[in-house]
């Protein structure tokens, strides 16, 4: 009889599938390896039994332990399956950029989730990693797989995924591509095929800003992949190439494949397509480009395929006049965006109000460009105004000490008449425009943008 003794097995031997629409014109195929057919719907659960695996066998983890582990959802979802099957207790940490529904899921397995915020460095004692390590020190028999430092994550991929892969497209694949977040998968698979063939590229694709394509990892919105930093199991010797993917690209090419291909895939899954679209473009007829999709878009229907999550973004653009047509039309000299950093003095920020002629200044940390989760709050001349009347010792106080909450957000591509409609309420908003903070405007801009006669409805 064909029944697995246990869900564990049904891991792995994924199917390649082309993309036959999205891919159509190029000159060589492109094939998605669809890790979503996992039973944890995702590529990593390969490597959560390869690290429980070798936990067990080395004493690190023993009956009835504790599994504590940062994750954006996926390796969460693995190893509880695996705590499932093997009596384990889980915690995962979370940043607050992961969607609702992935901590939804992972309390369904019965896993305890600790949210952090993003926009902190890894060192930062509220950061996910260090969260994990407090967690892990504090709770009696408590283990961590730490996917980003364990070599069994990239062993696993290069026991099971690059074998799989030369198999299924019977020695012929020139190109793979999949996304960096621990780097385990390129790895893995990378050292695979290159000891097949010497010749395969191995491509990363990677959200602008993470450190594999040259930022800082300053925050973005795509999950799952991209870091702040370099782990041990990114082996960056077998990595060919990087290919910076913006956040909007990755979602707007994750809603195309799920359009025109019936394949429904996640944001990061955007990234890896995105770039590997983008590579084929280069290719011959002879080649044979295989990118790696990690999971499927379920987990994102409330972010990437919720029309409204992404226009609020600035991802999408409305039909008739929009924001950017009222940012189009201000004055020259006008800058995008003005702000304050959070250390500047009160002085420095009512300054910068007067020298611009504005009364409103978001409060954001690092330069540009910013990041939405980058945002700490803003600053207004009247509120200024208030508290410089008290006492003048307020102008030398940091911005930090005295900002009001953040403004609120409106899409570059929303309507006109939803900015009216808000700033009935508020005296400005914050203009994200492909997930960016972008300008501010107030009311004084929209009343001059329809004097022009721009708006018709």
């Amino acid at each position: 009889m064909e029944i697995y003794d246990s869900v564990l097995d049904m891991v792995g031997e994924t199917p390649l599938v082309r993309l036959r629409q999205v891919g159509k014109g190029l000159p060589c195929p492109v094939v998605v390896k669809a890790e979503m057919t996992n039973p944890g719907g995702s590529s990593k659960d390969r490597p959560a039994i390869a690290m429980i695996d070798a936990a067990e066998r080395e004493g690190l983890l023993k009956p009835g332990g504790t599994i504590v582990e940062p994750t954006s959802g996926n390796t969460g979802v693995g190893l509880a399956i695996v705590a499932a099957q093997r009596g384990y207790r889980c915690i995962f940490v979370m940043t607050d950029k992961v969607g609702a529904e992935k901590v939804d899921l992972l309390r369904a397995y019965g896993a305890e989730v600790v949210v952090c915020p993003v926009a902190v460095a890894p060192e930062d004692p509220a950061s996910y990693y260090s969260t994990a390590e407090r967690l892990v020190k504090e709770i009696p028999g408590a283990y961590r797989p730490n996917q980003y430092f364990n070599p069994a994550n990239p062993q696993a991929h290069y026991e099971t995924t690059g074998p799989e892969i030369w198999r299924q497209t019977d020695g012929k694949v020139t190109h793979f591509i999949a996304g960096a977040g621990t780097g385990g998968t390129l790895s893995g698979v990378g050292r695979y095929l290159k000891e097949q063939n010497p010749d395969v590229r191995i491509i990363a694709a990677d959200p602008e800003g993470s450190v594999y394509s040259g930022g800082s990892g300053r925050p973005y919105l795509v999950e799952g992949v991209g870091e702040d930093f370099f782990p041990d199991t990114y082996h960056a010797d077998l990595v060919d190439e990087t290919v910076p993917v913006s956040d909007q690209d990755s979602f707007l090419t994750a809603r195309a494949v799920t359009r025109e291909e019936g394949l429904l895939i996640g944001g990061s899954g955007g990234t890896a397509v995105n770039a590997a679209l983008k590579v084929a473009e280069g290719c011959g007829p002879d080649d044979l480009v295989v990118v790696l999709v990690p999971d499927n878009g379920r987990l994102y229907l409330s972010t990437v395929f919720d029309d409204e999550w992404m226009a609020g973004f600035g991802f999408l653009r409305a039909d008739g006049p929009v924001i950017a047509d009222v940012l189009d039309s201000r004055r020259e000299g006008v800058p995008e965006l003005l702000y304050v950093q959070p250390h500047q003095t009160v002085r420095e920020a009512a300054q910068m109000m007067s020298e611009h002629g504005v009364s409103q200044l978001p409060v954001a940390k690092n330069e540009m460009p910013l990041a939405a989760a980058e945002v700490m709050g803003s600053v207004s001349e009247l509120r200024l105004m208030d508290l410089a009347f008290d006492t003048d010792a307020v102008l030398d106080k940091t911005v930090e000490d005295i900002m009001s909450p953040k403004l609120r957000t409106i899409g570059s591509g929303q309507p006109v008449a939803l900015a009216v409609e808000m700033l009935e309420s508020c005296s400005a908003l914050l203009v994200l425009d492909g997930g960016r903070p972008r300008a501010v405007i107030s009311s004084s801009d929209v009343l001059a943008f329809l004097s022009k006669g721009a708006f018709h409805g």
